[in-house]
């Protein structure tokens, strides 16, 4: 028997956006592009920040991301969001990018970062986020 701690999973929830790594969302070398997993975490944290604010918000800080491992081509990338706190017209959300591999079922945690949004009214002021 192992004494070895269960590898770590996937939150339960659904993921907010998943897709898969396409040969395009490389650079020459054949990597897949940190901005490019940067940009659909910041999608996904954007979607539940506009939910939670029922309406228009921007990003307006990320914390410092770190790269635990790489996306290949063909790995499945599922991002999920976590409401961190949510003040009077401002929330902190912390996205995690999982991979799965594409021909297994393998996972892993590649990268988390917590985003910060502003609520908006139409004009591009902030305004009060509603109580939940």
């Amino acid at each position: 028997m192992s004494t070895r701690p269960p590898p770590e999973a996937p939150p339960q929830e659904s993921p907010v956006i998943r897709t898969t790594a396409m040969p395009s969302d490389t650079n020459p070398a054949g990597d897949i592009f940190g901005g490019w997993l940067m940009g659909l975490m910041d999608m996904a944290a954007g979607s539940a920040a506009t939910r939670r604010a029922r309406g228009r918000c921007a990003t307006v800080a990320v914390e410092a991301m770190s790269f635990l491992s790489p996306v290949r081509v063909g790995d499945e990338v599922s991002l999920y969001a976590h409401l961190l706190s949510t003040g009077r017209t401002s929330m902190r959300i912390r996205i995690e990018a999982w991979r799965r591999e594409r021909e297994g079922d393998h996972t892993n945690r590649v990268t988390d970062a917590v985003f910060t949004f502003v609520a908006l009214d139409q004009t591009g002021r902030p305004r009060p986020i509603p109580p939940a």
